[in-house]
């Protein structure tokens, strides 16, 4: 039996900084692969090459993973500043539009990192810049320097809200993170959840409140060793138990606040 297709929204890049390129993480593919029990597809995310419709009829579900370049602030009414960093227009263009009609149509959707910012900005919710500027806050970003374990190392703490859909995932109201992203929300989307925070209050977990599909993202790397963390694991065979209903047309339990 066919795996169920999940897009994986692929991030533009230069090879060798001068070839153009669609390029997505290992990580992703392994993780959707291996935990998830499906088929990854790289998604370039570009309006010129693909339509939101075509990627629907297409895929089951759909990744939408970190990347270097941020949602352009525009997207969420602010100006650009330089704080604001790289942005990927195209990627915006796609992804957007993409995670709106996924939540209305209850089809499975995981947000990781720059993702999971898509998700509150395509609900109309709004982003800091960066974070480590902010009062009382941690440097979340990644280390400049060290292995590749030394950078996706757990470095901090995330509280579950009790009674949420993180919490009766990870049977836990604290998990071991890693943390690798300059910028955060700001204020939430509409019906956007915040259901985990950091020990500094940054959001790190939220869901779309009423949605009739998997909607769960977080601001941390899961694809990671997603087949041996124990906070990972879970969350990729959720959100792969999701798109097989999806394949089988089948619907996920609504998510409500508890």
């Amino acid at each position: 039996m066919a795996r169920p297709v999940v897009g994986i929204i692929g991030n533009r890049h230069w090879i060798n900084d001068q070839y153009p390129a669609h390029a997505g993480g290992m990580m992703n593919s392994e993780a959707v692969a291996e935990v998830a029990g499906a088929l990854p597809l790289l998604i370039p995310a570009d309006p010129r090459l693909v339509s939101v419709q075509d990627l629907l009829d297409t895929c089951a579900g759909f990744v939408f993973t970190g990347g270097r370049p941020n949602v352009h602030p525009e997207e969420y009414g602010e100006a650009e500043t330089e704080a604001h960093g790289a942005f990927d227009r195209e990627r915006d263009a796609v992804a957007l539009p993409l995670i709106r009609a996924l939540v209305e149509r209850g089809q499975p959707l995981l947000g990781i990192c720059r993702g999971f910012q898509e998700v509150n900005v395509a609900m109309g919710g709004t982003l800091h810049p960066e974070i480590r500027d902010l009062p009382g806050r941690m440097n979340h970003r990644m280390p400049p320097d060290g292995t590749l374990e030394e950078k996706f190392a757990l470095r901090h703490t995330v509280t579950l809200r009790e009674g949420g859909p993180f919490h009766r995932l990870f049977g836990a109201t604290e998990v071991l993170t890693n943390t690798l992203h300059g910028q955060g929300v700001k204020t939430p989307g509409r019906r956007i959840v915040i259901d985990g925070r950091a020990e500094d209050g940054t959001a790190e977990a939220i869901y779309v409140e009423g949605a009739p599909g998997f909607t769960l993202s977080v601001q941390w790397h899961p694809e990671y060793r997603a087949a041996q963390d124990p906070v990972s694991r879970p969350l990729f065979e959720a959100f792969g138990a999701a798109v097989a209903a999806w394949e089988a047309g089948e619907r996920a339990p609504v998510l409500r606040s508890a």
